[in-house]
């Protein structure tokens, strides 16, 4: 589960710093501003660490990284390490499954012991291997032959992954496809007659409905734990790694290894896979919880099972933020966007656009917002180039960048 951290220090808009989002505009390219990293370790769980970044006025989250001795794992700066390349072996796509939505069944709600028993067999456990840890999170069946829902950053860097049912079997998964946008994976187990959950409409969610979360706080030693609570706010927007999600907030209780479970309303059908929780370093937080409705599922775990990734999304490559008025007076920069981080394998770092460089403008249009930014490069298609104006130490210069395909700069 990843946590969120407000912090109101943030760095120096001169030094871009550390970046470890996939560059998104998680839907859009241009990210969140630079953050600060920091490593909390969980006492209750002695093998578990969690890594968690505080950004400036903003959120920032990371995976669960849980170490496979036991022991807690050093985090580094992205400048000191480099990401473990994902070669979790692929499964074969384009099969027919589509993951089926149910209609509101017409009859009273379930009580939470019902809720718990009609779910439960559709929980299963993650291990995501790493070369010298553990990633431990939660999925959800979705079909009798084996197709598993979880977190993208649940898998993501990882070789190898095992799913664990409720009867204690541990399956060796492939890897069907992954989304780092909307945090969403789709695994392959070679079983039969599982138990999938029944999928519900998101959509006729409202707030003050009654909800349960199901799902492996702090690992698989309280795995098939349930909280309950009530939808708390619909379609928050909430910004990860860069990418804006909108989300289901509830006040059920979700802790670290929660990522990938299931949000299940009051007939036992689930619609929201859970992925993210708010903490705060000097107030305490309670009931801000998050989950990827199945509206969004629905459409991503679809694209994932026919074609093993979601396209169509075209990307700058890039992570920046909104250059404030306050920073423009302190340190003489321009109204504009400022680059925080340039993604390998994006053609804005092959046209040599740097951290720190502030666009000003994009094919002619002034730029004095990520918004508009955003809103320029999102009428174009993948293939097409962007012209962009950019600031740097006081000089002004163009570069003219190709949009790729969102899921090739995915790490």
């Amino acid at each position: 589960m990843r946590g969120y951290y407000y912090d109101q220090t943030g760095p120096d808009p001169r030094e871009p710093g550390t970046n470890t989002g996939s560059g998104r505009p998680r839907p859009r390219r241009v990210a969140l501003r630079t953050a600060v990293l920091f490593l909390c370790a969980l006492a209750v769980l002695t093998a578990g660490t969690v890594a968690l970044w505080a950004a400036h006025g903003q959120i920032r989250l990371d995976l669960d990284r849980w170490s496979a001795e036991g022991a807690a794992q050093p985090t580094q700066t992205q400048s000191q390490t480099t990401v473990e390349e994902t070669t979790v072996e692929r499964a074969p796509t384009g099969d027919g499954t589509t993951l089926t939505i149910a209609p509101l069944p017409q009859e009273p709600a379930h009580s939470l012991q019902q809720i718990y028993e009609e779910n439960i067999a559709s929980i299963v456990s993650i291990r995501g291997i790493k070369q010298s840890s553990m990633n431990l999170g939660t999925g959800v069946v979705m079909s009798e032959d084996g197709y598993i829902i979880t977190n993208s950053h649940v898998i993501e860097g990882c070789s190898a992954v095992d799913v664990v049912l409720q009867d204690d079997s541990v399956h060796h998964a492939l890897l069907v496809g992954r989304d780092a946008q909307t945090d969403l994976a789709v695994l392959k187990i070679e079983a039969d007659d599982l138990s999938p959950a029944q999928f519900g409409d998101s959509a006729l969610l409202r707030v003050g409905d009654t909800v349960a979360a199901i799902g492996n706080p702090l690992g698989e030693e309280l795995r098939g734990t349930m909280t309950d609570g009530i939808i708390s706010a619909i379609n928050r927007d909430v910004n990860v790694d860069g990418y804006t999600m909108a989300l289901i907030q509830t006040t059920a209780a979700l802790n670290s290894g929660n990522s990938g479970g299931a949000l299940i309303n009051d007939h036992g059908q689930v619609v929201g896979i859970t992925n993210l929780k708010m903490q705060s370093y000097d107030n305490t937080v309670e009931g801000l919880g998050f989950a990827i409705p199945t509206a969004t599922v629905k459409t991503v775990v679809d694209a994932l099972i026919a074609e093993g990734v979601v396209s169509g999304r075209p990307s700058l490559g890039i992570t920046g933020y909104t250059v404030t008025q306050a920073e423009q007076e302190q340190y003489g920069m321009p109204a504009g966007v400022c680059v925080a981080s340039v993604e390998e394998g994006s053609d804005a770092r092959s046209q040599g656009v740097l951290p720190g460089d502030v666009i000003v403008a994009a094919n002619g249009e002034r730029v004095e917002s990520m918004e508009q930014l955003l809103a320029i490069k999102e009428q174009m298609q993948v293939g097409q180039s962007i012209t962009l104006r950019l600031w740097r130490q006081g000089a002004y210069l163009e570069r003219d960048v190709t949009l790729v395909e969102q899921y090739t700069l995915q790490p």
